[in-house]
């Protein structure tokens, strides 16, 4: 099988090049979603079995000012990607996120593939649109919704970086508690795309890592596996200023991967001691 990844360069792109060394890795200096001549002509060379698209415009905050440049990539992109792809009978596995729910302030239960969307925000209804081509587009597809992702590599930070940056300057950590998901390390989802590629079960799935928190209880947890000790403070949604309304809840329910035969990833905590131990350098002698 011969595997195409755009977005190689970014968190998910680094742990995919990692769990599939043989796949053509392709930064957005080689495949620009805006430019779909450009990804048609290196694709068409290329000729892959399978692509994966972990390219995306996640600016959350400047998307509700810059509504163009995300539509530019996570819609209009991912249609003309979807294209190329059926084209070239590749399959596309294409990543989106717990941001297409949260308009049901009220939600407690875990969101399964069936149940409607309702995107917050700018960036969150640019993603289901893609997912919305990706469906009408290319028969032969994955889309995976996952949740709160986090890498070892990439040009943006993550909430684990910034946790414990804040952590070293000292005083005051502020984090929302009333925002509840499932964080879920790239590594990890890299490694149930790697399981899934060669299967026919297509569709829609939620991949996340299992178990859920609010993002204080995540910080927690980042601060006592990496041993800091910095003053916690929660905040709600409300004293968190930010231009882009987030969900309440957006819990993803796995079942549904588990039921095509995929196995489920592990609890969000282990994910989280993993990476720390990895990414964090050994303590001095």
């Amino acid at each position: 099988m011969k595997i195409a990844i755009l977005g190689a360069s970014g968190q998910l792109g680094h742990a995919l090049r990692s769990v599939l060394p043989d796949a053509v890795a392709l930064s957005r200096h080689d495949a620009d979603l805006t430019r779909p001549t450009g990804i048609h002509d290196v694709l068409s060379a290329l000729r892959p079995t399978a692509v994966v698209n972990a390219a995306a415009y996640t600016h959350v905050d400047r998307a509700e000012t810059e509504p163009a440049a995300a539509v530019a990539v996570n819609a209009q992109g991912v249609s003309d990607l979807a294209k190329i792809c059926r084209d070239l009978n590749a399959v596309l596995v294409h990543i989106s996120t717990n941001y297409v729910f949260g308009e049901d302030s009220q939600r407690c239960i875990p969101y399964r593939e069936t149940d409607a969307p309702g995107p917050l925000g700018v960036y969150g209804t640019t993603k289901l649109a893609g997912e919305n081509f990706v469906r009408e587009l290319c028969p032969r597809h994955f889309i995976l919704r996952t949740c709160g992702l986090y890498g070892r590599s990439g040009t943006r930070t993550n909430f684990v970086e910034a946790m414990l940056r804040q952590a070293a300057r000292g005083g005051v950590v502020r984090v929302v508690n009333d925002q509840i998901c499932t964080p879920t390390s790239a590594f990890d989802l890299a490694g149930a795309i790697h399981q899934m590629l060669g299967s026919e079960a297509y569709g829609l799935y939620h991949v996340t890592n299992a178990n859920a928190c609010s993002w204080l209880e995540f910080a927690e947890w980042v601060f006592k596996l990496a041993r800091k000790s910095p003053r916690l403070i929660p905040i709600s949604s409300a004293e968190y200023v930010a231009a882009a309304r987030r969900p309440f809840y957006s819990v993803l329910d796995n079942s549904k991967w588990k039921a095509a035969g995929f196995a489920l990833l592990r609890p969000w905590q282990d994910a989280l001691a993993d990476y720390l131990n990895a990414a964090r350098p050994a303590p001095e002698a």
